[in-house]
């Protein structure tokens, strides 16, 4: 997880992972956790899981050009 100044420690860094659940068990349960209560983690989450999703939908020819 990350800390930024003068806040708790936050898990921007461990989304990308979260959502392609490559996290241990016990940094998904951490990144769960912190999600239910940090509203800014929360949209950060939901960006990140959007453009994953996007990413899905190119085929392997969109990739390349």
């Amino acid at each position: 997880m990350t800390a930024e100044p003068g806040e708790g420690p936050h898990v921007r860094q461990l989304l990308g992972a979260y959502v392609l659940d490559a996290l241990t068990a016990r940094e998904t349960r951490a990144v769960c956790r912190h999600l239910l209560s940090c509203d800014r983690c929360t949209a950060d989450y939901v960006e990140v899981a959007e453009a994953v999703a996007a990413l899905a939908l190119l085929s392997e020819e969109d990739l390349l050009e």
